[in-house]
């Protein structure tokens, strides 16, 4: 393990990301996978339910925004698919198992496995060494970015902030785990390195009752120059700590293996309030629960 060092974490500051190589094991890896696996085996979707998961804007809005089923998944383990994969009738075209984008938001909460991999002593001990007072667990995924027959899936250029907004900004931290190696060909994550101090210029917000969609975005997106983006590949086991507004995104699969990876975000909820405008809410049957036992 990298020692977090005082220069290690003044890296993290200026970067706004830390690849931390071998933070898991080996089988805390494939224990992830193989519980993910009895999950998948386990999942019936009924068909209304089949929300097909996408990055863009568009149908950001069209399929999440007009879903219940993602509105309301912050406090279960909900299923979202790639596109294509489903006929009108909400029948699988391949098998599911490669259908999914991805299961979230509430793994940390629910499922024992990924509640020990959340808080994990490892992690406590890193959130303290990062100097989080009082953490708090407010989403988790498991996210597939197989190589899709259909889609190619690649994450545009974002921040988490955008979905996931505080007062004041910089309070949220992505734990991002990979499960197999991340590399250039199978989608590892890019960074623009600094580009977390210049705050956000759009969020994803709930819209009032009674609207088309229940979420919408207000602001825009800038236009990001390729040539600022650095790739971080990193092996099985490593994390990845990404701040809140750092700009990311991840390119195509083109590798013809999977690339899973399990990934949390916490708030550091001192002193800090979480957006009513969030799409994601805390519930009264799981508020956010703390990172610390």
């Amino acid at each position: 393990l990298l020692p977090l060092t005082a220069a290690v974490l003044s890296q993290f500051h200026e970067d706004g990301f830390l690849a931390l190589e071998r933070f898991f094991t080996a089988a805390e890896c494939d224990g992830m996978r193989e519980r993910i696996r009895e999950v998948v085996a386990e999942m019936e979707v009924p068909p209304h339910c089949r929300t097909e998961f996408s990055t863009k804007e568009e149908e950001q809005l069209q399929a999440q925004g007009s879903s219940d089923y993602f509105l309301t998944s912050g406090d279960k383990i909900r299923f979202f698919f790639e596109k294509g994969v489903l006929d009108e009738k909400g029948n699988f075209l391949i098998p599911k198992e490669k259908s999914i984008s991805k299961i979230g938001h509430a793994l940390h909460a629910h499922d024992p496995v990924f509640k020990q991999i959340t808080h994990s002593s490892k992690v406590q001990e890193l959130g303290r060494k990062l100097g989080l007072e009082r953490p708090v667990v407010v989403q988790s995924m498991y996210i597939f970015k197989v190589q899709s027959i259909t889609s190619l899936v690649a994450v545009t250029p974002h921040q988490d902030a955008t979905f996931l907004h505080t007062e004041p900004l910089g309070r949220v931290l992505g734990f991002w785990i990979a499960l197999e190696d991340a590399t250039l060909e199978n989608g590892c994550l890019w960074f623009i390195p600094g580009s977390h101090t210049s705050g956000i210029t759009r969020r994803m917000v709930r819209t009032s009752p009674g609207t088309s969609t229940c979420v919408e975005f207000i602001g825009s997106e800038p236009t990001y120059e390729d040539n600022r983006f650095i790739p971080v590949p990193i092996s099985k086991g490593g994390l990845i700590l990404i701040h809140g507004e750092v700009v990311h995104k991840s390119e195509l699969n083109t590798s013809g293996l999977s690339r899973h990876a399990f990934t949390f975000h916490v708030m550091e909820a001192k002193d800090t309030s979480w957006s009513k405008e969030n799409w994601l809410q805390p519930t009264p049957e799981l508020p956010f629960p703390s990172l610390y036992t």
